[in-house]
């Protein structure tokens, strides 16, 4: 059911309201509060939260892949980045330790109503998330929140879904 699901959302566009979720996030106490948050970097159809790199009284960070791992590594507007083999762009810089982080932005196909949510099937995230300490929160459009997305043992829920 979740290859379905996800070969399903795959080709809907989420990125027609990245700036109002960028609006959003930044509303929410848990963006407020935090001083180092992680983003990713979107692919072609995913919703666009880079604008917040902008935010000058923030720490950002991106993820890279590491083996089957995420490594959480400081980004700022300007720095290099290469592309990973699976075409996201990726930060050059040394990674830090990941509950320096406050805040992770998770990217998602799709949530359900349960705050779980269904990525590309590399299980990076869940992993990545599964002892890390901080908030976790999905923004994506309304429409791409479901009854259900399967979730397994594995999976992560997130603290929070930003929707629009």
């Amino acid at each position: 059911m979740k290859n379905l699901l996800r070969s399903k959302m795959k080709g809907i566009c989420k990125r027609e309201c990245s700036e109002t979720l960028v609006r959003l996030l930044k509303n929410t106490v848990e963006y407020k509060r935090a001083k180092n948050i992680m983003l990713f970097y979107p692919l072609k159809n995913e919703v666009n939260l880079l604008p917040l790199l902008e935010d000058c009284e923030k720490n950002f960070y991106l993820p890279r892949v590491s083996g089957d791992n995420l490594l959480c590594c400081p980004y700022r507007l300007g720095d290099e980045l290469c592309f990973s083999s699976f075409k996201t762009q990726e930060p050059l810089s040394e990674p830090v330790n990941k509950n320096t982080i406050e805040l992770v932005i998770v990217p998602a196909l799709c949530c359900d109503k349960k705050n779980f949510r269904l990525g590309y099937g590399g299980g990076f995230y869940d992993r990545f998330l599964k002892d890390f300490n901080g908030k976790k929160i999905v923004c994506i459009p309304k429409e791409l929140i479901v009854d259900t997305v399967y979730p397994e043992k594995y999976d992560v829920p997130v603290d929070l879904v930003i929707s629009c």
